[in-house]
C-alpha cells in the first residue's frame, strides 16, 4: 500500500511504520476547533486539473482557487509523484491543512488531494484495499458534521479494458467505502470526476457513444445503485433538466464552442445532506484543464 503524505500545517502526529492491506490510512489532527466551519455556508469545490505541474502555471487557475469564499478544494488526476507535493503545496497558502495522493502504481498518473481552511478531524488515504489504492485515486476528510470524499475514478480505457475492473471491483467496494463512512453518523460529500455520463442529458448527444467510456450502460447502472443506496446528485437533484457540462475533448477544436460537452464531474451527497444543500455549480467559464471546477455549498446551520 502507499506510504501516506500529509502536508498539513498542524502538528504531525507519530507516522505509523505499517499500515494493514485493509485498512485506509487515517491521520488524526490536533485542536479544540477540529471540523467545524466557522461560516454560515460551506464551499466545497472540485477540479481535474489533468496535471497539476503545467495547470498551476495558468494564472487565471490559482486567482479562481484562492477565492475568500472557497472552504474547501478538491484535486483529481493531479498526476504528481511524491517529491513534487511540497512545491505545489506552498502555492495554496490560504488553505494550510492538506493532504495530497499519489499513485505508487505508476509514475504521473491519477493523484488525488483535499485543501481546507478549516481543520479536518482527520485525512485519511484510499479505501483500505490495496489494489484500489497503489492508484492514488482517493482522499477523505472528516469534519464535524460530514465527510469531504475527493476521487478520481477509473476510466474504463478506449477500447473498455477497464470496464469490468471499475464496475465489478471499483464501484462495488467504493460503494461500500461509502456507506461505511455514513455508517459512523454522518453524511458524505463526494466529489470528483467520476468517469460517467449518467443520464442523457449529461452528454450533447448519447447517440453512437454507447461504447465509449463512461458511456457504457454497466457504468451507467452502477452509478444508478449507488445513487439507489442512499445518495443524491446534487446538480440534478436541483436542476433536473438543465445541460451543462464540465468536460470538453482536446480533440475537437470546436467541442467548445458547439457546446459538445460531456458532464463527467459531480458532486454527490447523503441523502441526510439534501436539507442542507445550497447550491450545486458547473464553472464552464473558467478554464485551465479539459475539465472545469465544480463546486457544491451546503448550509452550515
Amino acid at each position: 500500500m502507499s506510504k501516506r503524505k500529509a502536508v498539513s500545517e498542524a502538528p504531525a502526529p507519530e507516522k505509523k511504520s505499517k499500515i494493514s492491506e485493509d485498512t485506509a490510512i487515517a491521520r488524526p489532527l490536533s485542536s479544540s476547533s477540529q471540523g467545524q466551519f466557522s461560516k454560515p455556508e460551506i464551499s466545497i469545490v472540485s477540479w481535474n486539473v489533468n496535471g497539476i505541474r503545467a495547470w498551476i502555471k495558468k494564472s487565471s487557475v490559482l486567482q479562481f482557487c484562492t477565492k475568500d469564499e472557497f472552504d474547501v478544494l478538491c484535486f483529481n488526476e493531479t498526476k504528481l509523484q511524491d517529491k513534487d507535493v511540497n512545491d505545489i503545496k506552498k502555492q495554496f497558502s490560504q488553505y494550510p491543512y492538506q493532504f495530497w495522493s499519489c499513485s505508487q502504481a505508476k509514475k504521473g498518473y491519477s493523484g488525488t488531494a483535499i485543501l481546507s481552511k478549516t481543520e479536518p478531524i482527520s485525512f485519511t488515504e484510499g479505501i483500505g484495499i490495496k489494489k484500489h489504492d497503489d492508484e492514488g485515486r482517493t482522499v477523505t476528510a472528516e469534519f464535524s458534521n460530514f465527510f469531504v470524499v475527493a476521487t478520481y475514478i477509473p476510466n474504463a480505457g478506449q477500447k473498455l479494458e477497464r470496464l469490468k475492473y471499475r464496475t465489478k471491483e471499483w464501484d462495488t467496494d467504493f460503494r461500500q467505502y461509502l456507506k461505511t463512512l455514513e455508517n459512523r453518523g454522518k453524511g458524505v460529500v463526494w466529489l470528483g470526476d467520476l468517469n460517467v455520463v449518467h443520464r442523457d442529458n449529461d452528454i450533447y448527444n448519447m447517440k453512437g457513444k454507447e461504447k465509449n467510456a463512461g458511456c457504457t450502460l454497466e457504468e451507467r447502472k452502477e452509478f444508478s445503485n449507488s445513487l439507489d443506496a442512499g445518495l443524491v446528485d446534487s446538480f440534478r437533484h436541483l436542476y433536473p433538466n438543465a445541460r451543462k457540462y464540465s468536460w470538453y475533448s482536446t480533440k475537437n477544436p470546436k467541442a467548445k464552442s458547439d457546446n459538445m460537452g460531456w458532464r463527467l464531474d459531480y458532486a454527490v451527497i447523503s441523502q441526510s445532506l439534501v436539507p442542507k444543500l445550497r447550491d450545486s455549480k458547473i464553472y464552464d467559464n473558467i478554464e485551465g484543464s479539459d475539465h472545469h471546477p465544480i463546486e457544491v455549498i451546503l448550509s452550515n446551520n
